[in-house]
């Protein structure tokens, strides 16, 4: 089964970086889409980025231009580079894998960013 454990957080100044990580279990890893999802509270769990198998990746219009998702198969490991944050990024940041065989999201336990302005 796929286990999913993101790191990477923290709180930085508006307009600094943080590079979330997202280091995946499972023999699997390397044909399962990846994503990440974010919640800040009060709100609804929004949709950042996804990268496929490959490298074909899609981004929400909030975040476009500004983060970068990418993935390591060889490390079993996906990342979020997040530059020029913004306080609205702030929010708990979750990893999600995509299993293809059969159809099962699978859920980080999240990561804290905080973002000052």
């Amino acid at each position: 089964q796929v286990q999913l454990v993101e790191s990477g957080g923290g709180l930085v100044q508006a307009g600094g970086s943080l590079r979330l990580s997202c280091a995946a279990s499972g023999s699997i890893f390397s044909i399962n889409a990846m994503g990440w999802y974010r919640q800040a509270p009060g709100k609804q769990r929004e949709w950042v980025a996804s990268i496929t198998s490959g490298v074909s990746t899609n981004y929400a219009d909030s975040i476009k231009g500004r983060f970068t998702i990418s993935r390591d198969n060889a490390k079993n490991t996906v990342y979020l580079q997040m530059n020029s944050l913004k306080p609205e990024d702030t929010a708990v940041y979750y990893c999600v894998s995509s299993d293809p065989l059969t159809e099962y999201d699978y859920w980080g336990q999240g990561t804290q960013v905080t973002v000052s302005s």
